[in-house]
């Protein structure tokens, strides 16, 4: 690619619009060219806003110099992308839900597509929540979105959960050859990181465990279900099952939300090397060479007895692959394993680009 896009990232001072300027520096097809954040940050060079607020170990690239504009002017993004400096948009926003849905449908009808971080629009019915190597083809109701709202180029798309990114794609290689999983139960162990910055105060991490996270296991347990889900008349109809059971737990890991998970299935059941060798051989994404973000292996399985770990194995396959391990039978239900992926890389803003990447691919971008 001779030029690369110009992209603009909304909510940019934060722990997701640090991590996406981050990965965005050396991107061979995207470039962050538009930043946008609070009204406070407005008017200010990137570099000066972020003296002594960083978080990260990689820097922020060319971006620095740039001049950060207030998320709230839509007015200002859909200029830079007249004059094309703002193709689309990440959208990393830290507001209240309400807010967020508003705003991210104001860039949409100025004509700037939305890639979401953001939970607001996941349960839109017609809004894709994507991960890229599952359901790729929810990208295809973008057009009716467009038609039904009057947009002309914008639309949303957004992306799940971070936690349920550690077993999901998993559990779509199984249904896609064929076994029908009917209920799950599933514990998370959930990295700080995921509360952003400053997130839970040390004095509660520290020598601790926190069984409750807000709005976390309604998340985990609804969510698959669009994602498995199919299309129908322009929205999305929710997949029956399978029926989820979660317990969601913050613990003193830095980075890596890790999934202990129990499945049952249908009448049809694989032996535990034939869900091994699904896994091992699971790709999802057509041309995969051509999604700079995307793992050369979505799934890594992992045959020690004491992996995946979070320290371990959390940069996989560039921090964007899914591990697996301890797959062995259940006693109650079928199967059970580990799963474990990056909640910042994967689970957030790696996630957003390389749904980025598949929308463009499809001709969207």
């Amino acid at each position: 690619m001779s030029k690369k896009i110009p992209v603009g990232i909304l909510g940019a001072t934060g722990m997701v619009g640090q991590m996406y300027l981050s990965l965005l520096a050396d991107h061979p097809w995207f470039e962050a060219a538009y930043l946008a954040a609070s009204p406070r940050s407005a008017g200010k060079k990137y570099r000066d806003v972020m003296a002594g607020r960083w978080r990260l170990e990689g820097g922020w690239g060319p971006a620095g110099d740039l001049l950060v504009e207030d998320a709230n002017d839509v007015s200002k993004a859909a200029a830079a992308n007249k004059e094309g400096r703002c193709a689309f948009v990440f959208s990393a926003l830290e507001m209240e839900k309400d807010e967020i849905r508003t705003l991210e449908e104001k860039y949409a009808a100025a004509g700037i597509p939305v890639v979401s971080n953001a939970s607001a629009h996941r349960w839109t019915a017609d809004v894709p929540m994507l991960i890229a190597e599952v359901n790729p083809h929810h990208a295809d109701i973008i057009p009716a979105q467009r038609k039904s709202r009057g947009w002309d180029k914008g639309f949303i798309v957004v992306k799940p959960n971070c936690s349920i990114q550690s077993y999901t794609t998993p559990l779509w290689a199984l249904l896609q050859r064929g076994y029908e999983i009917k209920r799950l139960l599933v514990t998370t162990m959930q990295a700080v990181s995921g509360a952003g910055y400053p997130g839970v105060p040390s004095w509660d991490m520290i020598d601790n465990l926190v069984p409750y996270i807000g709005g976390e296991e309604e998340k985990s347990e609804q969510e698959p279900l669009k994602i498995f889900g199919t299309i129908k008349d322009g929205l999305f109809v929710n997949a029956p099952e399978p029926a989820v059971s979660a317990h969601c737990n913050r613990v003193p890991v830095s980075d890596g939300h890790t999934a202990c998970v129990s499945l049952e299935f249908g009448v049809k059941k694989p032996s535990i090397e034939e869900v091994k060798q699904i896994w091992t051989t699971f790709s999802a994404l057509p041309q995969k060479e051509q999604f700079p973000m995307a793992p050369p292996r979505p799934i890594i399985v992992r045959e020690e007895n004491d992996r995946p770990q979070p320290r371990k194995d959390r940069n996989a396959g560039k921090a964007m692959a899914v591990s697996v391990g301890r797959i062995r039978p259940c006693n109650v239900f079928d199967l059970r394993f580990v799963g474990l992926s990056h909640n910042t890389a994967r689970g957030a803003a790696g996630g957003g680009i390389l749904n980025a990447e598949l929308l463009k691919f499809k001709g969207y971008l």
